[in-house]
């Protein structure tokens, strides 16, 4: 099923008959195994990613790096499961290093996201710290370019 599985993960829209071709399975193979993998909660969801940016209409991304006090018996779960159900949450994975929580949000404006930090996240009892980093540019994003080689400044070669 892994095969499938990748497949599916770089593009959602593969009919069933083409994965069949590409993995050599019969097209009901493929269709079972993808109504299996949604009903265990393997295929978590199917989605298109837009470049907002590309219509002038983008939010703005942050990564905010959080410091967490870990709870008797839970570690971070409690804390982590209470952020990630916050809306402008869009990934949060617990990390190594100086800070426990990387957590990638979005927001309308700079402002918008300020106030997230400021009056959501930093008032948990279980968070210390966060430092809060905003995404000047994405150029990459979920195994997506937002610029093929053709749109990029292309630079003048240098001679003496």
């Amino acid at each position: 099923m892994d095969d499938i599985l990748r497949i599916l993960e770089q593009d959602a829209r593969t009919p069933p008959e083409r994965i069949a071709e590409m993995t050599g399975r019969s097209i009901e193979d493929v269709r079972e195994a993808i109504v299996t993998a949604e009903r265990d909660g393997i295929i978590l969801s199917y989605r298109s990613q837009v470049n907002w940016d590309a219509l002038g209409r983008g939010d703005v991304h942050a990564i905010i790096e959080v410091r967490v006090a870990p709870q008797r018996e839970v570690g971070f779960d409690s804390v982590a499961t209470r952020i990630a159900r916050f809306p402008e949450v869009r990934s949060m994975h617990l990390v190594s290093g100086d800070y426990d929580l990387a957590v990638q949000v979005t927001g309308e404006s700079i402002y918008a996201i300020s106030n997230f930090v400021a009056s959501k996240l930093a008032v948990l009892d279980a968070v210390q710290g966060t430092v809060t980093h905003f995404i000047l540019k994405r150029y990459k994003e979920d195994g997506s370019l937002f610029e093929s080689e053709d749109d990029s400044p292309r630079r003048l070669p240098v001679s003496m």
